[in-house]
This record gives C-alpha cells, sequence and structure tokens, in this order.
C-alpha cells in the first residue's frame, strides 16, 4: 500500500493562483479593515472611497515584526487556548478513519474554554469597573493585529511544512511505517502549492491538533472579542447600548456558542477530512474570520443606526430560519447515515454507501449551505443599507460555499461514477432550491 501517493491534480488555479491567492487575499483583507476606520470610513456606494486612505496609518514592514507588544499579547492568547485546549477537561472522541486504517484522539472542550473565557471577562470588568482596557486595546489596534496575524500564520505554516518531512518519533502509522500522512491536494511535490494548501493531513504538537485547534479556537474566540470591543467602544463613547450592534453581537454570538457546543461536527469536515492545514487554512482560521466575520460590528460602532422592532424581528426570523435549515438538513442526514431513517430515499453506490435525496435532501445537493448563507445575510442586514461594504461577507461566503459545493460534486463524480451521475437528475439544484 502506498500512504501517501503524489498527486498532479492542482486546484486554486495551480502554483500561480496559490501565489495570487497568498499575496491578494492578506493585502485585500488589511484594505477592508482600512475602509472601516473612526476617521475614515466608506459610506454609500463607495462615494467617498479614496486609494490614498487604504494606506493611511499603514507602517513599514519592519515596524510589524519589531511590534513587540502585538506580538507577545496574540502569542500569549494563541498559547493560553492552546494550554487550555489540553489541560480543562472535555470529552474524549476519535476522528473519522484515516487512509492507514487509523484514527486521531481529539478532545471536545470548547465549552470549558468558552467558561474560562467568560470568566476571565466578567473578573476583568468588575476589577476595572467596565473600562476593559484589553477591549479598548484590540479596538485601537485592529489593523496592526491584523497584519501581525498574517505574519503569525504565514510562519505557522511554514513549520507545519518543514515538520511534515520529519517522520514519526513515536511508534508507527498504520501500515507499520514512519511516514506521517499527506494530504492529497498537498502531495503534489510542487513546494509552494504544497505550503499553500498544507502538505501534512494532521500536523499535531503532542496532544494538540494544530488543525483542529485553529479551525475552533484562536480566530473563533477572537471575533466574538473584536465584536465585543466594538459594542464596548459605542458604550464608553455615548453612554448607550445601539440595539443593531447588541444585535449583530448576540446573532453571532450565538452562532459561535453553537459551533463550540457542536464542535464534534467539525470532525466530519472537509477541512479537518481531507484538506492538509498550510498557509490557506491558517491565512483563513487567524486572520480571515477574526477580521472580516467582524466587519458588521465594527462598522456600526463608528456608523451606527437604529433598528425598529419590525426590523429586529425580521432580520431574527431570517437568522432561526436559516439555522433551522442547517440543523435540521445536517441532524436528518447524521440520521441517515447512522441507519436510523431507513424509509428515506437513496441511490445506492458501487461503494456500498448510499446517497440521501429525500427529505431536505430532494431540495438540492447542499441544502445546509443554503440555511448557513441565510444565518450570514442576518449578519448584514444588521448594519441595514448604509453601504454594500457591510455585506461583503455574505457575498464571499456565497462565493466560499459555491466553491466547495464544486470541489465536492468532483470529488463525488470521481467517487461514486454513475450512482452520482443518477442523484444529480434527481436532485438538479445545487444549494438553492429552484435558483441554483
Amino acid at each position: 500500500m502506498t500512504l501517501n501517493p503524489q498527486t498532479q491534480q492542482f486546484e486554486f488555479g495551480g502554483p500561480v493562483g496559490a501565489l495570487a491567492i497568498s499575496l491578494g487575499l492578506p493585502v485585500f483583507t488589511i484594505f477592508l479593515n482600512q475602509m472601516i476606520r473612526p476617521d475614515y470610513f466608506i459610506r454609500g456606494l463607495f462615494c467617498n472611497f479614496d486609494l490614498a486612505q487604504l494606506w493611511n496609518g499603514i507602517k513599514p514592514f519592519h515596524y510589524y515584526v519589531t511590534r513587540y507588544d502585538l506580538w507577545t499579547y496574540y502569542t500569549a492568547w494563541f498559547a493560553s487556548l492552546a494550554v487550555m485546549s489540553i489541560l480543562l477537561p472535555g470529552k474524549h472522541m476519535q476522528g473519522l478513519p484515516l487512509r492507514d486504517g487509523t484514527r486521531l484522539p481529539y478532545k471536545i472542550n470548547g465549552v470549558a474554554i468558552s467558561s474560562a473565557l467568560a470568566l476571565m471577562l466578567a473578573t476583568r470588568w468588575a476589577l476595572t469597573r467596565g473600562q476593559m482596557p484589553e477591549l479598548q486595546f484590540l479596538y485601537n489596534n485592529q489593523t496592526d493585529l491584523c497584519i501581525i496575524t498574517i505574519l503569525f500564520a504565514f510562519l505557522l505554516s511554514v513549520a507545519c511544512y518543514l515538520a511534515s518531512f520529519v517522520p514519526l518519533i513515536r511508534g508507527t502509522n498504520g501500515v507499520g511505517t514512519n511516514e506521517k500522512i499527506l494530504s492529497t491536494p498537498g502531495s503534489t511535490g510542487n513546494c509552494f502549492y504544497d505550503w499553500f494548501v498544507g502538505r501534512e493531513l494532521n500536523p499535531r504538537l503532542g496532544p494538540l491538533d494544530i488543525k483542529m485547534f485553529c479551525e475552533l479556537r484562536p480566530g473563533m474566540l477572537l471575533w466574538l472579542l473584536i465584536n465585543l470591543s466594538c459594542l464596548h467602544h459605542h458604550y464608553l463613547r455615548t453612554g448607550k447600548i445601539n440595539n443593531a450592534l447588541l444585535l449583530v453581537n448576540t446573532l453571532q454570538g450565538l452562532y459561535i456558542m453553537d459551533g463550540v457546543l457542536n464542535e464534534e461536527g467539525v470532525l466530519s469536515m472537509m477541512d479537518i477530512v481531507s484538506d492538509g492545514f498550510g498557509f490557506m487554512l491558517a491565512f483563513g482560521d487567524l486572520t480571515l474570520v477574526p477580521f472580516t466575520y467582524s466587519l458588521q460590528a465594527r462598522y456600526l460602532s463608528i456608523s451606527p443606526v437604529d433598528l425598529s422592532w419590525a426590523q429586529i424581528s425580521s432580520i431574527t426570523s431570517i437568522m432561526l430560519i436559516g439555522s433551522y435549515i442547517f440543523k435540521s438538513a445536517n441532524s436528518q442526514k447524521a440520521l441517515f447515515r447512522a441507519g436510523q431513517l431507513p424509509h428515506l430515499q437513496s441511490i445506492p453506490t458501487a461503494r456500498g454507501t448510499a446517497l440521501l435525496c429525500d427529505g431536505w435532501w430532494s431540495l438540492s445537493q447542499h441544502i445546509n449551505y443554503f440555511g448557513d448563507w441565510l444565518i450570514s445575510l442576518s449578519w448584514c442586514l444588521c448594519t441595514g443599507f448604509q453601504t454594500p461594504l457591510t455585506y461583503y461577507y455574505s457575498a464571499y461566503f456565497a462565493t466560499l460555499l459555491v466553491h466547495r459545493q464544486l470541489r465536492d460534486s468532483h470529488k463525488c463524480s470521481v467517487k461514486y461514477g454513475a450512482s452520482w451521475q443518477e442523484y444529480e437528475s434527481k436532485v438538479p439544484y445545487k444549494i438553492v432550491p429552484y435558483l441554483y
């Protein structure tokens, strides 16, 4: 058995596309933050867009390399969460079977970590009498911290790439060798491309699974803190709580907490099962999530709107409908795979599995994606219709979901052959029923 066959198939436009994304997306993320600042923010249909303002306040590269306070704070944040992930109590689970037949152990303890973080915030609130200098620092240094996380993601992905060449130190894999299991997309032999998509499938530091940790901890919880810093900043400045800012904090906070409560679901996601951990995921987890998903709260802290009760109810309803579709559809598929819904129609495959084409999954191939997108739309609607900029996340997320659907469709076509063609004829819509 060849544990790590080399692949010649490139995604993302190959090495050239990977280079464009590696350079372009970080710059784009920085510019997004630069367009929402207390001293300059986009209004309307970009009517006040000024290219010079995108560079205003950006320092030379060596400034960020030697910004020791930010490096210290962020490294302490990352390391503290890693230590808590290892030490705090939780539920022990095994991941899906790997190519060598083994399963990796995971500790699911997001509730304990989130509770510890909430206790720390409450303690600091009491000690500082609501001033919370940490949140003020986070709010005032958002763009600089964004750049630090980009550099951190670069260094982390380089370390993981180099570590992928180091054989297993303890024990052997499931086929009796000391090879590490590589990701199929990241095993092309092109060092830059493999670094970008991730060469090793599950890089680990002792008991810590770096990929799953980054997926759930530093970026997601920093997103929560950035949102809180925006709400806190507005309160300190005005002495009032803005209802739109409170609503987006609540909706996104519930989404994050729901992810914490159901984090074992990540073990079956494409990111964990088939993708390696390279710059693409490191940047996405550590920078893109906290510094672009929080743009609605950032904008409302600078240009607040007051929502009517009708608007609040409508936005909340969209969030609830999206959540219901997302959770109900995923639950239905999980129950079907467990053999608990044998009455649902499905298409048998040559691999001995079945493709569900009934219930929610008769409406579209990825009906759960549609529910997830509705959730993203509800967050953007909290900002009103001041500018399309605050709808960036919903547009980006739609693009991401379509890209994931295309990748999944290609893999399933190869994997299931004629069964997949029959499935597509029965379930023609990809994500949005009767539209796409």
